[in-house]
């Protein structure tokens, strides 16, 4: 078998680790379909069980009412979305949940604030949490905004796994969507974050209106990060009534699985997470994302606000494709 690290491009060989340029990683999502999707499933085979996907959970510890103006955000104040604001949740009641995730087969916990930046009052709650659903034996995944280095710090001292923080499209398009953050503060915060020794999970959202070609440098800008992320979210637009994009037009599908193939075969060692819109896509749309080499799904009726396939339709989902959720030891 051919090593794993490398990807043959026109009979070029480019190495894991090296830069990608934007338009080699073009070449490629531009390949055959029937090409670009086997290499990608090639690709998986070498790093991970291929019928093994690991399941995670979602939860909205403090809803609405955020600063950002981010458009396609239902928790954002400046859009009337109609989402009531509510207050950071306790700390028993969170711990609480994540046990009921465990229960139901979960192996990573995700807490999701709807903050410009975390306050320093609130660390001490956010910590708390960590560490309990810690104990639980779960992974921890913590989404809360910009972080300052001595934020990360105090959860890297929680033993936080991973921090989410989606750079949501390309440096070109993201004035389009966003004027409250830049796409440097983005990365800021992910530099702070792995300098605090933290898993890094980023990821995008397509749908927004965006060009494939955004697609292209939204996944390029996150594998030449110094460390690619270890996770990767890739979101399909939920357009919300009364937000900017409410009326976005839909994503083509075969565009989204060609954008999961090549976030697989430029990070190869990442889990792909099949994020946010499946409740929008066919069994047959999701089953190809797998193929192309998405690993990770967000399992539950809600996703921070908005509809996800309820467990029972994963579960005979799975059966139908002789899917199995990933063992926790996998998933490391």
């Amino acid at each position: 078998m051919e090593d794993a690290s490398v990807f043959k491009l026109e009979g070029e060989i480019v190495a894991e680790g090296a830069l990608w340029e934007f338009s080699d990683a073009q070449k490629i999502y531009n390949l055959p379909f029937n090409d670009l999707l086997f290499q990608a499933q090639t690709i998986h085979r070498a790093q991970f069980d291929p019928n093994a996907v690991q399941l995670s959970r979602l939860l909205s510890i403090k809803t609405g009412g955020c600063p950002e103006d981010c458009g396609y955000c239902s928790q954002s104040a400046h859009y009337p979305t109609g989402l009531k604001a509510s207050k950071l949740m306790e700390i028993e009641k969170v711990v609480a949940e994540a046990r009921k995730a465990r229960d139901g087969g979960a192996t990573r916990y995700c807490m999701g604030a709807a903050w410009r930046s975390p306050k320093d009052r609130d660390m001490d709650a956010v910590v708390a949490m960590v560490e309990g659903v810690r104990s639980l034996g779960m992974e921890t995944c913590m989404t809360l905004g910009m972080l300052s280095p001595a934020q990360a710090g105090r959860l890297a001292d929680a033993g936080l796994d991973y921090y989410n923080h989606n750079i949501d499209t390309s440096e070109r398009f993201y004035r389009e969507i966003i004027s409250t953050r830049s796409f440097a503060d983005r990365l800021e915060t992910l530099t702070n974050v792995r300098d605090a020794g933290i898993k890094v999970c980023a990821g995008g959202i397509l749908g927004m209106g965006e060009t494939t070609d955004d697609h292209i440098a939204m996944l390029v800008t996150l594998a030449n990060l110094p460390v690619p992320p270890e996770s990767v979210p890739i979101n399909m637009l939920i357009p919300i009534p009364g937000s900017k994009l409410g009326d976005a037009t839909p994503t083509d599908p075969i565009e989204f699985v060609r954008a999961i193939a090549l976030a697989r075969i430029l990070m190869p060692k990442a889990h792909v997470r099949l994020s946010a819109g499946r409740t929008g896509m066919s069994d047959e749309m999701q089953a190809l994302c797998f193929f192309a080499g998405a690993n990770s799904i967000f399992v539950g009726d809600t996703l921070l606000t908005a509809d996800n396939p309820g467990e029972d339709h994963d579960a005979a989902l799975f059966r139908r494709l002789g899917l199995k959720p990933m063992a926790l030891d996998a998933a490391e």
